[in-house]
């Protein structure tokens, strides 16, 4: 077994202690690309969760009041420490998680980079200043919410926890995370780091155990001031409506149905490339991952040659094999899924172009193994053209007019993110300006970075991640009206 993974911790993190829970039960952790049980990890119940909200709350006014250079400081050693151990992190990730090692060291490395940005980013919480009568002052200041319940997913085990807490803190609330039960053991790596930076006790807190438990503890307190979720629709729809009786504010970052546009005046080599590594990230387990590929008729052939000849170069394997471009997918029902909907595609008329099979012979045998897939003739019959595809699948959908390709786009429940690839500066406004999307990809691929907003419409959710307005997500409005007598 790795050394990085018997080093990591498996207990809850509550009030600066590792503690296991009241009852002493484990949840086995499985490496998907062997089937081989890596860990045994502690689980919370409805009681610990409730400590790690009071040590949260005991937590939250020293962290709160403390100097902001100093807390900035601490948020930098975070940084610093996240970035020495980017490789420790990325290999308990992909032995989890099964993502390429290198997309695993991108995602560690990108953590840092978010603490260092949102932390700096903190001393720019401007507040206003409103005309008002002589005798008055108009302001309005940005204070923290208080207690911050986060509960992230297993696609993004480093990404997702990073980026919730590091504006939580920076903003300074204390959290109280709860991680995938799928991967905890990244959640547990980069608490470690908190705890070797000296992050005072309460501050970050993390259980671990039933989500619908842990879930409904935290909607249920009143300490808990804010709840930011990533994860699937329905589930973020019920977290919802529990956070109902408390008032609490609250972000969800939910599903996505990414469309991929490709224009007539399209470079069409740039497309494939962008396509490809914007669709094979994580093994499509992104959720915003490109999910219907618009290709206009004209370059549809030599555009669909161009993307098969691409596909096949992409290697399945192990995720800690460098030469591997795709690892596994998370859990065998990811695959029933995916083969449920390329299934129910070609009962209707769609043609498999290249894979549509699970890999199951040699390496891949006791791993959950998909071969990367391009489906063509897709329409509006097939449950792939309304339903998000977590997995390595290219659905292709002609089109000759522009109109009838935004409408399409359009046409889904979700509005996360969307992409599209053209040359004229008429067809890109147009289309950035109708899709009805949170996010917009124009000739590039890459959505996410610190400084810019993360977030979707309709049933992908509301809130923002990263940029300035995900460090406000964290915090409250207060209008001050001072009268000098």
């Amino acid at each position: 077994m790795s050394e990085a993974v018997k080093q990591v911790h498996t207990q809850l993190f509550i009030d600066g202690k590792w503690v296991d829970g009241d009852d002493k039960e484990t949840k086995e952790v499985t490496n998907p690309a062997t089937g081989e049980v890596i860990a045994e990890v502690a689980q919370a119940g409805e009681a610990e969760t409730k400590r790690a909200i009071e040590a949260a709350e005991k937590a939250y006014p020293a962290w709160r009041d403390m100097e902001l250079k100093d807390r900035v400081k601490l948020l930098n050693k975070v940084a610093d420490l996240l970035e020495e151990n980017a490789d420790y992190i990325a290999e308990v990730m992909t032995i989890e998680q099964g993502k390429p090692f290198k997309e695993s060291q991108a995602e560690s490395a990108g953590g840092a980079d978010l603490f260092r940005w949102n932390a700096e980013e903190s001393r720019r919480l401007y507040g206003e200043l409103i005309p008002a009568p002589n005798d008055h002052k108009f302001e309005i200041v940005y204070q923290p919410i208080g207690v911050v319940g986060a509960i992230t997913p297993w696609n993004f085990p480093a990404g997702m926890v990073t980026r919730k807490l590091a504006p939580a803190l920076a903003a300074g609330n204390t959290v109280v995370l709860k991680p995938s039960g799928d991967t905890p053991l990244t959640a547990l790596a980069i608490f470690e780091q908190f705890e070797a930076a000296g992050l005072p006790a309460g501050v970050v807190n993390l259980v671990m155990g039933s989500s619908k438990v842990i879930g409904k503890t935290l909607t249920d307190s009143d300490t808990v001031r804010k709840l930011t979720f990533t994860g699937s629709t329905p589930i973020g729809k019920e977290l919802y409506k529990q956070s109902a009786d408390t008032l609490k504010k609250i972000s969800l970052e939910l599903g996505g149905h990414a469309p991929f546009i490709i224009h007539a005046d399209a470079d069409i080599e740039q497309a494939v490339e962008g396509l490809t590594s914007a669709k094979f990230r994580n093994n499509g387990q992104v959720c915003v991952s490109p999910n219907r590929i618009f290709i206009h008729e004209s370059i549809k052939k030599e555009f669909t040659d161009q993307l098969i000849k691409r596909v096949k170069q992409l290697k399945v394997g192990n995720g800690m094999d460098a030469a591997n471009d795709i690892g596994p997918l998370i859990r065998e029902d990811a695959i029933d899924k995916i083969q449920e909907q390329i299934d129910d595609a070609k009962s209707k008329g769609a043609e498999i172009l290249l894979g549509g099979e699970r890999l199951k012979d040699g390496d891949y045998a006791k791993g959950t193994f998909y071969a990367p897939t391009i489906l063509d003739h897709v329409d509006r019959s097939m449950n792939i053209f309304y339903q998000e595809t977590f997995g390595p699948v290219l659905p292709l959908i002609s089109y000759t007019d522009l109109d009838d390709a935004i409408e399409m786009a359009n046409d889904t429940e979700f509005g996360l993110a969307s992409y599209a690839f053209a040359s004229s500066a008429k067809v890109i406004q147009e289309i950035s300006r109708r899709l009805e999307y949170g996010m917009v990809g124009i000739n590039a691929v890459t959505i996410s970075q610190p400084e810019t907003p993360f977030g979707g419409v309709k049933h992908s959710g509301f809130g923002r991640e990263n940029s300035h307005l995900g460090l406000k997500e964290y915090v409250i409005e207060k209008f001050v009206n001072t009268r000098f007598i």
